[in-house]
C-alpha cells in the first residue's frame, strides 16, 4: 500500500483536530487581548462545533458532485482563511464568526479525506491505511492543550492560527499532485429541504449540549435548542421516506457492519470524546498540577496511538474484528477507571504508563472500527457513509462532554462542596461502564465479519 495518500490526509486532519482543542488552553489570553471574558469566549468553541454540524452532511454530496480531491483542497483553503481571520480578530463577534468560517472548512476535511482514502485503497490494505488516518484524530486533541499553552506563553496566541497557513499550503499542493482523482461522479440534486432539516437537527443538538456543558449562556438556552434539534430530527426522519436521495440516507444502516460500528460504537466514542476534557481538568483541579504538567502526562496517550499503527494490521489479521474490538473496548474501559485512582504526584510514571496503554488501545479500537464500517459498503455509498460517520462522531463527542460535565455538577451538588477528586472519579467510572456496554455487540459479530478487510481466517 502506498503511504503517500494517508500521510497527506493525516497531516491535514491533524491540523484540524489539533486546532479544535488548542484554543481551549489559550482562552484567557485571547479574551484579555480582545476585551472580553473567557466564559463568553467559549461561544467560539461552540461556533466551530455548530459549523461542523451544519456542513458535514453536505460534504458527501459535494464530493460526489464536484470530485473529492477538489472539495478537499477547497476545504483546506477555507480552513486557512478562517485561521487568518481568527489571528486578526479584535472582538468577541469577529472571533466567533472567524471560528465558524474555520469550522466550515474543517467540516469537509475529515469526511472527504476519508472518502479519498477509501477510493484509493484496496480492501485488503484498509486496516493499515486507517491506522495512519486514525493517528491525527487521537493525537490532535492530546497535543492541542500543551502546544497551545506553550505558544501562548512564549510567543503569542495569534501564532496558534498563523502556523496553519504554511501547513495548509503544503496540503493543497501535495493533494493536487499525489491524491488520485476518481472518475466517479454522481449527479444527484441537492436535497435542500433535507439539508435545512438536518442542519437544524445537528446544530440544535450540538449547540444545546455545548451550552449545557460549557455554560457561556444560560442553561435554558441549551435545553431549548436541544429540544428544537430533537424535533427537527423527527421531521427529517419522516422526510427521508418521501425522497429518493436524502442528503443523509438512513438506509445505509441496513449494512450490519456500518450499523454496529456507528450506533453501538457511539457508546465508546462518547466516553473517549470526554477524555481530553475530563482527565486534564482532573489532574489540575483534583491533584493541583499546572496545565503544562497535566498536558505532558496526557500527551503520553499520543505516543500509544502512534505506536499502535505498526501492529494494528497484524493484530486484526491474527484475531479478527470480533475479538480485538470487544477486547480493546473492555481494556480501554478499565484504563478509564484507573486514571482516576492513580496519584500523578506520587506515581506519575504509573499514570503516564496507563495513559500510554490507553492511547494504544484507543488507536487499535478506532483503526478497526473505521475499517470495519466500510468493509461491505459499495464505492458509491462511501461519501454518504463518511458524512454520516463524521456526524455521529461529532454528536458523540458533544454528548460525552455534556455527560461528563453533568456528572461533575451532580456529584459536587450531592457532596455539597467545591469540585474535587471524588467527582472526577465518579464521572470516569460511569463513562467507563457506558463504554464497556459496546463490547457486547462487537463480541457477538460473526468470526468472519470484515474478513475481506482484516485478512482474518476463521479456524
Amino acid at each position: 500500500m502506498s503511504r503517500i495518500v494517508p500521510l497527506i490526509l493525516s497531516v491535514a486532519l491533524f491540523m484540524e483536530m489539533m486546532d479544535a482543542t488548542v484554543i481551549a488552553t489559550s482562552l484567557p489570553a485571547i479574551a484579555l487581548d480582545i476585551g472580553t471574558n473567557p466564559v463568553s469566549l467559549k461561544l467560539a468553541l461552540t461556533a466551530y462545533l455548530v459549523a461542523l454540524a451544519i456542513f458535514i452532511p453536505v460534504s458527501g454530496w459535494l464530493s460526489d458532485r464536484f470530485g473529492a480531491v477538489n472539495v478537499f483542497r477547497i476545504a483546506i483553503g477555507v480552513f486557512m482563511l478562517g485561521s487568518l481571520a481568527c489571528a486578526f480578530s479584535n472582538s468577541l463577534e469577529t472571533f466567533v464568526v472567524s471560528r465558524f468560517l474555520q469550522g466550515m472548512g474543517g467540516s469537509m476535511m475529515m469526511p472527504v479525506g476519508r472518502v479519498l482514502l477509501l477510493r484509493a485503497t484496496p480492501k485488503g490494505d484498509l486496516v493499515s491505511a486507517m491506522a495512519w488516518l486514525t493517528v491525527p484524530a487521537l493525537i490532535g486533541p492530546l497535543a492541542g492543550p500543551p502546544l497551545g499553552g506553550f505558544i501562548t506563553t512564549y510567543f503569542s496566541w495569534h501564532w496558534i492560527f498563523i502556523i496553519n497557513i504554511p501547513i495548509g499550503f503544503a496540503g493543497i499542493l501535495l493533494a493536487g499532485k499525489y491524491l488520485p482523482r476518481s472518475g466517479l461522479r454522481i449527479k444527484n440534486r441537492l436535497d435542500i429541504k433535507g439539508f435545512v432539516l438536518i442542519g437544524l437537527t445537528l446544530s440544535g443538538i450540538v449547540f444545546g449540549l455545548s451550552v449545557i456543558s460549557l455554560p457561556a449562556l444560560p442553561p435554558l438556552v441549551g435545553v431549548l435548542t436541544l429540544l428544537l434539534g430533537t424535533v427537527a430530527g423527527f421531521v427529517y426522519w419522516r422526510h427521508t421516506t418521501t425522497v429518493e436521495k436524502p442528503i443523509l440516507d438512513p438506509r445505509i444502516f441496513h449494512d450490519k457492519n456500518f450499523m454496529i460500528t456507528n450506533v453501538w460504537g457511539a457508546l465508546f466514542r462518547l466516553s473517549i470524546g470526554a477524555f481530553p476534557f475530563l482527565v486534564p481538568l482532573m489532574l489540575q483541579v483534583g491533584y493541583g498540577l499546572n496545565p503544562f504538567q497535566s498536558g505532558l502526562i496526557t500527551f503520553a496517550g499520543a505516543g500509544g496511538a502512534l505506536a499502535m499503527k505498526f501492529f494494528a494490521k497484524r493484530t486484526y489479521a491474527r484475531f479478527g474484528f470480533h475479538r480485538v474490538l470487544a477486547g480493546a473496548i473492555l481494556i480501554n474501559s478499565l484504563f478509564m477507571v484507573l486514571y482516576g485512582f492513580v496519584d500523578p504526584v506520587e506515581f506519575a510514571y504509573v499514570l503516564t504508563g496507563f495513559i500510554f496503554l490507553g492511547g494504544l488501545t484507543r488507536s487499535l479500537l478506532f483503526t478497526g472500527a473505521n475499517a470495519l464500517m466500510y468493509a461491505t459498503l459499495p464505492d458509491e455509498d462511501t461519501a454518504q457513509a463518511s458524512a454520516i460517520a463524521a456526524v455521529g462522531a461529532q454528536v458523540s463527542i458533544a454528548i460525552g462532554v455534556a455527560i461528563a460535565g453533568s456528572l461533575l455538577e451532580i456529584s459536587g451538588f450531592l457532596r455539597g462542596g467545591e469540585l474535587a477528586l471524588p467527582d472526577f472519579q465518579l464521572a470516569l467510572v460511569v463513562l467507563a461502564l457506558v463504554a464497556a456496554l459496546a463490547a457486547i455487540p462487537f463480541a457477538r459479530l460473526s468470526p468472519d465479519a470484515g474478513a475481506n478487510v482484516s485478512g482474518y481466517q476463521a479456524k
